[in-house]
């Protein structure tokens, strides 16, 4: 859609400047809008996330919530805290969203029905990513991730 409206822009302005002056006539630039329902976050925020969570336990974390991060904001229970542990994963040089490695022994525990999904930008880098607390490697996961995350009582 950004290369599409670049493009538009583009051929508008080369129109008006191949326009003789006397006769150029403003030539409307098509701005991106949102539909209702529909969230466009502002560009220059460099950490916004889409996180949905089901069957943590914690009512109020329950659905869809959205993080941005710098300011802290959106629809996210704890938007401050979220971003600060976003920071310190950051200062540690981890990568919260990696799965776990093919291979990894785990040990066979059961954290609870739990499972979230998390899209979106972190760090200027795309992320889609999918928790669950079906082992000790998952709820290790998941529990780096608090507040991010809901705590759960697995």
């Amino acid at each position: 859609m950004l290369r599409r409206l670049a493009l538009t822009a583009a051929a508008c302005f080369a129109a008006l400047a191949a326009a003789p002056a006397a006769t150029a006539l403003p030539v409307p630039v098509p701005v991106p809008f949102a539909l209702p329902g529909h969230w466009l976050p502002d560009p220059q925020l460099r950490d916004r996330l889409t996180i949905t969570v089901s069957d943590s336990g914690a009512r109020a974390a329950e659905g869809t919530h959205r993080l941005t991060c710098t300011p802290a904001g959106g629809t996210h229970a704890s938007p401050q805290q979220a971003c600060d542990r976003l920071d310190r994963l950051a200062a540690d040089k981890r990568t919260p969203f990696a799965p776990v490695p093919a291979g990894m022994m785990c040990t066979m525990q059961y954290g609870g029905p739990a499972t979230a999904h998390i899209t979106g930008i972190w760090q200027g880098k795309s992320v889609d990513a999918t928790f669950r607390r079906t082992n000790g490697c998952e709820i290790s996961r998941w529990s780096a991730l608090e507040p991010v995350l809901p705590h759960t009582v697995g």
